[in-house]
Order: C-alpha cells, then structure tokens, then sequence
C-alpha cells in the first residue's frame, strides 16, 4: 500500500513537472515570436534543432494573420487575408492607368510611330505648294573679263559685259508642278495609309501593358491567398504537434517531416509574394520596397456575341487594316508607274536683279515667266517592265487582304469559344467560394482548417477570373478593341 501510494505521488510530480515545462517552453516562445510570426513548439525534452520559427516579413507587400478581411467580389463571401497596415490601397483599373502614364517605353514608341506617319503625310502634301526659292551673289574676281567681242574679219565688236570684276546678282524665283500633281496625290495615298497602319497598331503596346498588369494583379492576390492557406496549415501542424508533445516528448521523424513541410511551404508562399510585388511595383513605377493592399475587383460583366465579334474584327482589327492599306499602297503604286508615261510640266517664274554694269547684256533686273516640259522618249521598255511588277504586287495585296479576314475570323471563332468556357469555368469557382459562408455559419472563423480551405478556393478563383478576363482582353484585342 506504501508502495503503491508513493508511485501516486511520484507520477504527479511528473505531471506536474512536464506541465510546467510546457508552459515555460510556450512562455519563451511567446517572448520570441514577431507580431505577424509563426511558430512550433518545441515538445519537452527535444533538442534545440527541433524548434521551427517561421516569419512573416513585413516588407512582402503580403497579407497579415489578424487584420480585417477585405471585401470579396463574391456578394457575402469574405476574403481569407487583407494587406498589412500602412500598405497602398491599390484596384486593378488604378494600376492599368498608372501602369500606361509610367513612361512606359512600348507605349512611347506607338506614339513616336504615329508622330513620324503624320509628318511624313504632312510633307508629301506640301509638294502641292509651289516651290520658291531665292540666290544670292556678291562676286569678286581676281581679272576683268572683257567688255567685248571683235570680230576681225567683219570689222565689228560688240559688248558682252555678262559679268564684270566686282558684281551683286540677287535672284527669286518660283515652281509650280502641274502634271506631277497627280503624283503627288498617290504619293498622299501611300503616306496616309502609313498612318492608318501605324494609328491601328499604336493602340497594341497599351493593351500588352494593360494584360501584362492585369496577369500580374491576379497572379499577387492568388499569391497572398496561398500565403494565408499555408500559414493555416503551419497553425494545424502547430497544433497538432503541440497536443503531441504532452504525450511523446521526443521529436519523431514523422514530426521533423512535417514541421519542415510547413516551413518550406510558408518560405516558397513568401518568397513569391516577394517577387510578385516587386514586378508590380516596377511596372506601376512605384519605389521596390512598396507594401500594396491589392483590392478584389468587381465581377467582369460582358455581352459579346459571335456574329458582332466577327463583324468588328473584319473592320477593325489591326492585321486588317494593315493589309487593307497595303492594298490602297499596291494600286497607287501602280498608278504612279502608270503616270512616267506623261510628261513632267511645271510653270516657272521669277526676278532677277544685278548691280549696274556698264555695256550690259542682260537688263539690271528684269522678271520672267514660262512653262518647262520634259519627257523621256525611250528608256528600254523599263516603264513597261514596272507597270506588269506593280500590277501584280496590287494583285497580290488584294489576296493578302481576304486571306488575312478570313485568318482574322478564325481567330476570333476560336477566342470566343475560349472566353465562353473561362466564362462557365469562373462562375462555377464564384459559387464555390460562395458555399464558404456556409462552413463560417458551421464552424469557427479562426478554424485553420476552415481558413485555408477558404483562401484555396479564393485561389482558384482568382486563377480562373484571371483566365476570363485575359480570354476577353484577346477577344477584344482581335476585335480591334484598345
């Protein structure tokens, strides 16, 4: 009886023991824990390897345990995480905007493009103009040159006083072309369908930025949400082990193996939350170490048919622009090699003034007036050559134009089919997330568990809206739509 009461009180003491060493073990890892950390507990009697710390930086522009949630885009659903206080509130519609005013160098040479097409056009347009131009001559030679001309055997001389030792000519004179006029209304052609080529592809940069953002959004919120959805699951191995603990003190392999799991899962989330941010702070040019609060974005909303995709495509979409106005290029040129067989015309004028020589030949000044005509009679049957070339170039252009509508039409049949199933696909992850306010009713809203199923879902979600919304931005893209 002795006996037996003594080894009653031998395994309380070691109750108690053990029990007082948990809480001393949960008091200094509570003195060392961040305010956004996470960490295990190291079970009695393990070795100091065994103690796993898992920190959350502050500087990741990711979400933090114990915020308040941000609204989801799901009417009633609640998002699992929010950003860190302090952080830039940012949408999806501020970072496009900033993203396109950020001197981004793709949108800056579109425009360059269209600045280069434009003056081009403008300068082709000003040959309708009459030429004038002016000359002016201060000359001093080094001899006279004679005042005139003797013929001996005549017995005559007669003066011929062009030009003097000393002389001052001023001279002005205008062209205006005639016959090259209907030139240059082809050459007006070609040089305003350069425009229209460049105008229908400056637009493209801005829309590649504007996905290149959007990917970059939803590829950050799906980040955080795996964040949170890890550190849920930190929390289940921390407890789960923590109960563990009081009854095996030793650290097992199975326990090692998962602590160092959760560990790795929680770094990789980190890591790439880390990375994302800084691509986004880039491309917004905001400085690298910007914390942002990414705001879900409102549930996309679009009516688009086939037919009226199809129909916009064929008239706006800029690969059918660029071969229309390939087409408009190919016949004025072959109107141009068409006109060499007209003479070249211009009428010419103009003044002329010149210091007072004595004997002239020429007046001191005197105006003029007069029309100049050229024509080349033969040049071995090259213009003939060039029609039959530039006939069958325009040729050529008008197949490219039907091939590339109906290449174009393709496409936009085959986007549209893209965007209807990333469509059903989304709406269907939306309902899914919606069923979590059911499991928020039924359990704990700090249940591990129940969190990190709900951030996998807003996950899922996320990927698939950014499938959606990317599906439309090509559609729209082939549509001609920036």
């Amino acid at each position: 009886m002795i006996h037996r009461d003594h080894v009653w009180f031998r395994g309380a003491v070691l109750l108690m023991c053990i029990f007082c060493a948990c809480l001393g073990a949960s008091a200094q890892d509570a003195s060392d824990r961040t305010p956004n950390g996470i960490q295990f507990p190291a079970p009695v009697g393990a070795m100091p390897l065994a103690k796993y710390k898992f920190e959350l930086s502050n500087k990741t522009g990711s979400a933090e345990l114990g915020t308040p949630p941000l609204r989801s885009s799901v009417p009633g659903a609640r998002l699992a995480t929010t950003g860190p206080a302090g952080a830039r509130r940012l949408t999806l519609e501020e970072a496009k905007a900033q993203a396109a005013s950020a001197n981004n160098p793709l949108i800056r040479l579109g425009q360059l493009s269209v600045e280069v097409a434009k003056q081009h056009r403008l300068g082709v347009q000003a040959l309708y103009f009459p030429n004038i131009g002016t000359q002016f001559a201060n000359l001093h030679l080094n001899k006279e040159t004679g005042q005139v001309v003797t013929f001996s055997r005549l017995g005559l001389s007669v003066p011929v006083n062009i030009f003097s030792k000393n002389q001052t000519d001023f001279n002005i004179g205008a062209a205006q072309p005639v016959t090259p006029l209907f030139s240059i209304y082809q050459l007006v052609k070609i040089a305003r369908a350069d425009e229209n080529i460049a105008k229908a592809k400056a637009g493209m940069p801005v829309a590649e930025v504007a996905m290149k953002v959007e990917k970059n959004y939803f590829d950050l919120l799906v980040a955080q949400r795996e964040l949170t959805s890890a550190t849920a699951d930190a929390k289940k191995v921390q407890a789960k082990w923590m109960t563990a603990s009081v009854s095996a003190p030793r650290v097992s392999t199975e326990q090692e193996t998962d602590m160092l799991g959760a560990e790795k899962a929680v770094v990789l989330s980190t890591s790439k939350v880390q990375e994302l941010t800084a691509s986004l702070n880039e491309m917004l040019g905001l400085p690298g170490g910007t914390t942002l609060e990414l705001v879900p974005p409102e549930p996309l909303v679009e009516d688009t048919s086939l037919t009226e995709a199809e129909e916009k495509a064929t008239a706006a979409n800029p690969d059918v622009i660029e071969a229309e106005q390939t087409a408009v290029k190919a016949h004025a040129g072959l109107m141009l090699t068409k006109l060499q067989y007209l003479p070249t015309v211009a009428i010419t004028g103009g003044y002329a003034n010149q210091n007072a020589i004595s004997d002239r030949v020429l007046p001191k000044d005197f105006g003029y007036i007069g029309i100049i005509a050229t024509f080349t009679l033969f040049d071995g049957f090259k213009r003939e050559h060039g029609v039959k070339e530039v006939n069958a170039q325009a040729e050529m252009a008008d197949l490219g134009v039907q091939l590339t509508k109906a290449k174009v039409a393709a496409g936009v049949k085959s986007s549209y089919f893209e965007l209807d199933r990333s469509r059903q696909l989304y709406q269907l992850a939306r309902r899914m997330v919606s069923a979590v306010q059911v499991v928020d009713a039924s359990y704990k809203s700090d249940n591990p568990e129940v969190e990190s199923a709900q951030a996998k879902m807003e996950a899922d979600m996320f990927r698939a809206e950014l499938e959606y919304r990317q599906a439309y931005a090509r559609l729209k893209s082939l549509m001609g739509n920036r």
